[in-house]
């Protein structure tokens, strides 16, 4: 049995994703969203909107500030996700995508977030197993959440 106090947890067979089932892991350490890192991501992305660059205008918005990108919300999912569930145990794993992706709250630039994941299926497919995962994502200090996705990865037995 996979133990889901020590994190990351480390299931290494179908047995042990499907024993993982319904199973909330986390919530990760914070991770505080900077305008540094905000910026960073708008130079990578080449999405230099204003609500997410430039703090002066921002500021007299309705949102009173830089808010981060969601799609910088939701490429957090992997690196945050790793901290809850590793699949190192297996002899590979993919990112396979998502099913579903909401941003119901902005991230204020200062703000802190975490991330809680749930695996919700784990079945056999041609070539692996696919996992099925939500993962949301939360503010400090909000009781909404910042982004809900429901993620999907493959991974495949050692052996």
């Amino acid at each position: 049995m996979t133990d889901t106090t020590q994190l990351p947890v480390r299931p290494a067979s179908l047995d042990e994703l499907t024993a993982l089932i319904g199973k909330e892991l986390g919530p990760t350490e914070w991770h505080e969203v900077t305008q540094e890192r905000v910026d960073a991501f708008a130079d990578a992305t080449g999405d230099h909107q204003w609500i997410h660059i430039d703090p002066e205008r921002a500021a007299s918005s309705p949102l009173g500030g830089t808010i981060a990108h969601g799609l910088y919300s939701l490429s957090l999912g992997p690196a945050l996700s790793a901290t809850l569930l590793r699949f190192d145990g297996f002899a590979h794993s993919l990112n396979y995508g998502y099913n579903k992706v909401r941003f119901p709250a902005p991230v204020p630039v200062g703000s802190r977030i975490r991330m809680r994941a749930t695996v919700q299926s784990a079945e056999q497919v041609g070539g692996g197993i696919q996992v099925t995962m939500t993962q949301v994502v939360e503010r400090e200090g909000s009781d909404k959440p910042v982004v809900v996705s429901e993620s999907v990865a493959r991974v495949v037995e050692a052996g």
